[in-house]
């Protein structure tokens, strides 16, 4: 059994708590919260134990979930890593990118696991279509959220579209050559509406929006590549697939779609899929992974390196947005 423990039981963390309960495997030792009315209530609510520091809490564990507010993630994390604990952190998985360098650091001299929390690579719609996505050129998501003054400690781009950052990194295998974008501070004194496009060395493109005042809910990503087109849904978690494969002849079913591309062009039939998404608890999943990785001794599916290299392009993203502001 490996012993774990939660750092933050903010909404996220109650969450957190909530699954490593129904993963085997875990044994849950406890939390620390630093608002201590919160940190009894939790107590009492679900007969766990609220640890009375960080580094209490540290010591009585063998993996240490942090879900505390970014700004606090290094000092959690270091600490943790320090004693030889094996660490998943939430996203984003620190402030700055030396802080990252130096979390990969030290994690590599304590040879410890650490996964970062970028939990839409779990989410089931992305997953069931995961296998359709091959070689993808030119990428789109938005991702729309309706004003929650939750999370407006940090730019919108680190809140919200990081997530988007991290799914574009993990399906496009190429160096960033070109990073463009604009933002604007409507409610907060940070951006709270992004939108980046990102060129690849392989000719690739994404182009990101992420709002945290939009008058909807949207999370969703279209990814175009030769011959396909996949579409994922993350908020109703939903896949489709539109192919077109080549024919030599008019296909017998009447209501076949066909393109006809003219004389000497071969004609392309056009099929509809929609993977099945299986129901899942993504969060868990995530949590559940981690768990593996270390009791297997395997690399776990989201490392620290992927999480310093989308909190490398988010800071690039605020860095084109600061100087694009500056101009005004």
């Amino acid at each position: 059994m490996l012993k774990i423990g939660v750092l933050g039981v903010g909404h996220l963390g109650k969450i957190h708590l909530k699954c490593i309960q129904m993963i085997d495997d875990y044994e849950l030792v406890g939390f620390y919260d630093p608002d201590t009315e919160n940190a009894k209530k939790i107590s009492k609510e679900q007969q766990l134990t609220a640890f009375e520091s960080v580094s209490e809490l540290i010591d009585a564990c063998d993996v240490v979930d942090i879900v505390t507010p970014t700004i606090s993630h290094f000092e959690c994390a270091s600490e943790a890593i320090k004693k030889s604990k094996h660490v998943f952190i939430e996203k984003p998985i620190v402030t700055s990118t030396d802080e990252a360098l130096e979390l990969i650091k030290l994690a590599d001299e304590a040879d410890v696991k650490v996964q970062v929390g970028h939990v839409e690579r779990f989410n089931p719609a992305f997953m069931a279509a995961q296998d359709s996505i091959n070689q993808p050129m030119f990428l789109e998501s938005h991702r729309l959220a309706e004003f929650n003054p939750r999370g407006t400690d940090v730019p919108v781009v680190l809140d919200l579209m990081i997530h988007d950052i991290d799914i574009v990194l993990s399906v496009v295998k190429s160096n960033i050559r070109k990073v463009y974008a604009s933002g604007v501070n409507v409610v907060s004194d940070t951006p709270d509406i992004a939108n980046a496009r990102l060129e690849f060395d392989n000719g690739a493109v994404a182009n990101l929006t992420a709002s945290r005042i939009s008058l909807k809910n949207m999370r969703k990503t279209r990814f175009f590549q030769r011959d396909a087109y996949i579409t994922v849904d993350f908020l109703d978690k939903v896949a489709e697939v539109v192919r077109m494969e080549e024919i030599d002849n008019d296909p017998k079913d009447p209501f076949a779609l066909v393109i006809d591309l003219g004389e000497n062009k071969k004609k392309r039939r056009i099929y509809f899929e929609k993977p099945g998404v299986e129901a899942s608890n993504a969060i868990k999943d995530e949590l559940a992974s981690f768990k593996d990785s270390i009791l297997n001794n395997t690399t776990p599916p989201v490392t620290i390196n992927d999480g310093y290299q989308a909190l490398m392009i988010a800071h690039m993203i605020l860095d084109r947005i600061g100087a694009s502001n500056s101009n005004l």
